[in-house]
């Protein structure tokens, strides 16, 4: 293995990774319990370039051995390959499809959600999540968020995604129970929209 791999793989990940991971999966179930807030993340990754720190915990906290995970071109890289082989030991898919969960880095690279895992009629659990790096989360607002755990409408202020992302989404919520789930990061934030939340407006 080159330097350079063994440099990506060795970056420390969590301090501590119970504690960590733990830290993390609390504020991913406050994002995904409260849609369309975004969330500071509090055990951001150091984790090689494209990898942002929010996405880099969120990938540590949830990716394991079982659950392939796709990488976007910007993430196909020797260094990314290899942190996430050294931390989590989950293999990487070629297939969109065949991925529990997807890492984009380039909102310009989203597949189109209707091609993923979107669950089975009789185990809708068994779909992909969504995490997407876009450029802010509290850009100017553009729509509101309604659904379960809003009281009654969060501001949309997500930038960056691709302009065919709204139907998809809307497809995406007619399809429930089944249906992918979506974690947006930018930087140290993370914002979740479940499959049961409306973007409107």
């Amino acid at each position: 293995m080159s330097a350079i791999l063994d440099s990506a793989a060795l970056l420390p990940g969590f301090a501590d990774p119970v504690l960590g991971s733990q830290s993390v999966f609390r504020a991913l179930l406050e994002a995904m319990s409260r849609p369309g807030r975004p969330v500071t993340c509090p055990q951001p990754v150091a984790a090689p370039e494209r990898l942002g720190p929010a996405m880099a915990a969120a990938a540590l906290t949830l990716v394991d051995l079982d659950t392939p995970v796709w990488l976007d071109p910007a993430l196909s890289t020797a260094a990314v390959q290899s942190f996430l082989r050294f931390h989590t030991g989950a293999p990487l898919a070629d297939d969109p499809a065949a991925a529990a969960f997807l890492l984009v880095a380039d909102a310009a690279a989203l597949p189109r959600l209707g091609g993923l895992a979107l669950g089975e009629d009789r185990y809708p659990d068994r779909s992909a999540t969504l995490l997407v790096e876009v450029a802010a989360l509290d850009g100017p607002e553009a729509g509101r968020f309604t659904g379960p755990g809003i009281a009654t409408a969060e501001p949309a202020r997500i930038a960056g995604l691709p302009g065919w992302f709204r139907e998809d989404w809307a497809a995406n919520g007619a399809a429930y129970p089944l249906g992918i789930d979506l974690l947006l990061t930018c930087g140290d934030r993370m914002l979740g929209l479940p499959r049961t939340t409306r973007w409107e407006g």
